[in-house]
This record gives structure tokens, sequence and C-alpha cells, in this order.
């Protein structure tokens, strides 16, 4: 039913496509479901599809094929009403910097039509909880990255959305602002208990923030899990063995000896094996088999692993 979403979705998702002119296909037929309070991630590197998708979702971009509901409200036949219980932080920023902070935040809230009262004391709650109060009254061209940033996220909280969809939010920060903003962006379910889609392609957001994530590569959904589950067909440990000649040649021996699993993979030189058994054990094999090798470490398992097994191409942007 319009207005409420099926099953406790606030967003549902279901084989969504878009071709652009030429046949580009940028997402090939995507679903997922977000719930209430969850904070969902699409991961993946640049031109993946993530902002495609989002823009799908915001109705900016409109479907080739599928079907995709905020709240119960189709974006494509209900777009006012989905736009009604959603916000969006785009990776450009879109605040006047001319304008100070306060007056970018009046602007929006009386676009929403929003009671002048009533905007100023949601103005005020949310520049406490920002961390921008002392800031409103100077023009946006002044502010810092992170603080435009924090500005951008506030404004987009005026229209008390269901739905959060955050597009990128830390890209060009600096390591010290980025945790900053992420610290505030894992702090929002708390505050409001509102379903916040967020696309990155940084390993950390996604682990740090995510419920659930979406891999998604080619314009596809590979694998869709929580971090821990993700991480979990690799154990606690692997082994890294860079050796002489052919990556996957020498991992084929390894295979056909068992002391490789399925889960193991080669990107040129390298091999990423999970280990279920000592790592004495796998370079005693690879002796026995003549697998020279040039160096090895042993480390525990991260999403970027996973993003290679899965597609064979690094998440590193």
């Amino acid at each position: 039913m319009a207005g409420d979403g099926t099953a406790g979705w606030v967003v549902e998702v279901e084989d969504l496509k878009k071709t652009y002119a030429g046949g580009v296909e940028a997402v090939r037929g995507v679903s997922f479901t977000v719930a209430p309070g969850e904070v969902f991630g699409l991961l993946g590197p640049n031109g993946a599809g993530k902002s495609t998708t989002i823009g799908m979702l915001t109705t900016t971009i409109k479907p080739s094929s599928g079907v995709a509901r905020l709240a119960g409200y189709d974006v494509q036949t209900q777009p006012i009403q989905a736009r009604a219980v959603s916000s969006v932080v785009f990776q450009d920023a879109v605040v006047d910097r001319a304008l100070s902070g306060r007056r970018n935040l009046q602007l929006h809230a009386r676009l929403w039509g929003t009671a002048p009262a009533a905007a100023e004391r949601r103005i005020g709650e949310l520049a406490e909880a920002f961390g921008l109060t002392e800031l409103l009254g100077r023009p946006v061209e002044s502010y810092s990255g992170g603080q435009r940033r924090r500005l951008e996220i506030a404004r987009a909280l005026l229209s008390n959305p269901r739905v959060l969809f955050l597009d990128e939010p830390t890209v060009g920060l600096d390591t010290r602002i980025r945790y900053e903003l992420l610290d505030l962006i894992g702090g929002l379910r708390n505050r409001t208990g509102m379903a916040t889609v967020l696309t990155t392609h940084y390993l950390d957001e996604a682990d740090r923030l995510c419920d659930r994530i979406a891999i998604v590569h080619e314009g596809r959904i590979v694998a869709l899990d929580s971090p821990t589950m993700l991480l979990q067909r690799f154990g606690t440990e692997i082994l890294e063995l860079r050796v002489s000649g052919d990556g996957h040649e020498a991992l084929g021996k390894l295979r056909s000896a068992s002391v490789a699993g399925e889960t193991a993979f080669a990107v040129g030189s390298t091999l990423t094996i999970p280990l279920d058994r000592p790592a004495a054990i796998v370079l005693d094999a690879a002796s026995t088999l003549d697998i020279e090798t040039e160096s090895m470490t042993s480390r525990r398992p991260t999403l970027d692993d996973v993003y290679l097994q899965l597609t064979g191409s690094s998440l590193a942007a």
C-alpha cells in the first residue's frame, strides 16, 4: 500500500536497470530492500553503477526497467510522493556558497512548506547536533569541506525524511574530517530511526557504518550480506604468496594438492589463500610442487579481498 511499503521495507528495489543511449548498461538488474533504521551500503569502485542507482531512486534518472519504491511510493509513477519521504546528499555540493548557512537552511525549509517558527526550531536542533551553531551566520564559502558537508546533511534532514541517500559523502575530505563525519553519520540512526542508503568505495566506511552491504560490480550486485558474513568466507586469516611466474597456474597446482580451496584467488603473481590449516603446510606444498615463492605474509581478511575474489578487480579508486 502506498505510503507504507511492503513487509516493513522502506526501500524496495526489484530488477532495476538503466541503459543509456548507445547501449551503455550502467545498471543491469539490481534488487535489494532496506528496513527502517538500517544503514545499507552500495560498495564498489567508481563506474560500478552506484550513483546511477541512487539517481534512479531519487527520481533524477529515469529507469529503463524494473521497479523501485520508497515507503511504498513508486519512484516512476509517484515521483512527488517518493521525493516527499526521502532526501539526498549528492557528491557535488548543492548549497549556495554566497549565502549564510542559516539562509541556506531557511530557504530549504521554505521549499518544503515548513512554517517559519517550526523551521527555526528544526534548524536550531540540527545546528546543535551537527556542530554548526557558531557557523550559521557565516557565508558557506568560508566553510571548510567538512563543515560544508555537515551543513548539506543537516539541510537534507530538515524535512524529517524516512530515507536518506548519501552518495559518496566523504569524497575529497582529509582523513580526520572523514572520521568525524563518519561518527556523525553513524549517530543519525540513533536519533531518527530513518533508513540510510550509502554509496562508497571506501572499505572502512562500509565496514564501520553499514548493517548490510551490496557489493556492486559492472552494474550488478555480486554479493549482499552483513560485513561480518561477507568476511566469514575467508575465515580469520589469509596467506598472501607472491610467486615467480603465472599466479593462476600456481593456484591451480595448490588446488589440485587440496591445500587451496575455491575461495583462494590469484591476481597477477600474488595468491590470496584463506587458511584453514597452518601456513607451513601451504608453503611445504608449494615447494613440493616446484612453485617458487618470492615473498609471503599473513593477515586478517578485508572487504577488498571479498571484492577481488568475486570480481577479479580491486576496490581501490
